[in-house]
């Protein structure tokens, strides 16, 4: 477990230490930040409860061609690994690219917000250590979605649109994102309504119309349990109940409380469409877990007295920090990222 808490305290000393880092140094910080957390999901061994289904994706892509690499469904997972195993590679070159999109999605959307360390160590219990170390494929897609969701909180829609795309590519759930860049527009809206509807449409085409079928019969007819499911909706809807009653006090611009409410909205009807669908609502959940980052590391502002603010720090901290020890000693399928082990210390 101790490489876990490592991973936790680095985010967690930068919120807690009493110094501030000076403008010219926090971009080489951060750097180095990022590439240790980059590393530790890149190179980690038999880490994460589908390690040996992504052995096998690379096995399968190294008997392809390029064009069958490409005509493959999540063409962009499908595409690292041919050149992987075609340039002598193996599943740690597929995981260390991977984890540098993951951290770079993250880092970048760590950065935009006023209190960044924090929102890096929000990120670490649930979406660095589970989601980015156990489920590559999606991860890599809500990495490109961080990096959308920055743009479209600065209006960028078509910018959004092409992150989402490229994060489709490694897996095709990722439209389901789209039809925030037409929700979230508080200026254009005709504009950028047409925009996600034409974009929506296409990644629909290009990324699910042929597995529908397969999809539906997967996660919806075959009532699949996804355990902890309700769990992981309960903490996006938190956040989101309370982006709803304190946005006012976050201080945001006119997209980014626009984007931010529709998403609340929807990690709130989450928690119904669990019951009946717990793993297809469980997958999709997972696009939303960068509320629970930016509410969490806004939620400070909230008063302008340091001791409050201070108390809503501490308190952030704690409940991560619980959120990680439960999780690690509790969950159902904990035991498959533990021990952590390092492919260079084998």
């Amino acid at each position: 477990m101790l490489p876990y808490w490592i991973l936790f305290l680095i985010p967690a000393v930068g919120v807690l230490a009493p110094y501030r880092l000076t403008p010219a140094s926090r971009p080489a910080i951060w750097w180095l930040v990022g590439s240790l957390f980059a590393l530790a999901i890149g190179l980690r061994f038999q880490v994460g409860g589908d390690w040996g289904s992504y052995l096998g994706y690379l096995d399968h892509a190294s008997t392809m061609t390029l064009l069958e690499a490409l005509s493959r469904e999540d063409p962009g997972y499908y595409l690292l690994n041919w050149l992987a195993a075609n340039l002598g590679g193996n599943i740690y070159w597929v995981n260390l690219v991977c984890g540098v999109i993951v951290m770079t999605g993250i880092v970048a959307f760590a950065r935009n917000q006023p209190l960044p360390w924090l929102a890096l160590m929000v990120a670490v219990p649930y979406l660095i250590i589970v989601v980015a170390m156990g489920y590559t494929r999606q991860a890599v897609a809500l990495g490109f979605i961080l990096l959308g969701l920055v743009a479209l909180g600065d209006g960028r829609v078509r910018i959004f649109v092409v992150w989402v795309l490229i994060g489709a590519a490694f897996h095709k759930s990722a439209v389901l994102m789209l039809p925030m860049a037409g929700l979230a527009a508080s200026q254009s809206r005709f504009t950028s309504i047409a925009w996600a509807g034409v974009a929506t449409l296409i990644g629909g085409y290009l990324f699910l119309l042929d597995s529908a079928d397969q999809l539906w019969a997967n996660y919806v007819e075959a009532d699949y349990q996804s355990e902890g499911g309700l769990i992981r909706v309960l903490m996006n809807a938190v956040p989101a109940g309370l982006y709803l009653v304190l946005h006012r006090y976050l201080q945001l611009n006119e997209d980014e409380r626009c984007l931010w409410w529709w998403l609340s909205l929807l990690a709130i009807a989450c928690i119904p469409l669990v019951v009946m669908s717990s793993t297809a609502t469980d997958r999709v959940a997972l696009y939303l877990i960068p509320l629970q980052v930016f509410v969490f590391s806004r939620l400070p502002l909230i008063s302008t007295d340091a001791r409050w603010s201070t108390l809503i720090v501490l308190s952030v901290v704690a409940y991560y920090a619980a959120v990680l020890l439960v999780w690690l000693v509790f969950a159902a399928h904990s035991h498959a990222w533990l021990p952590y082990q390092l492919v260079w210390l084998l």
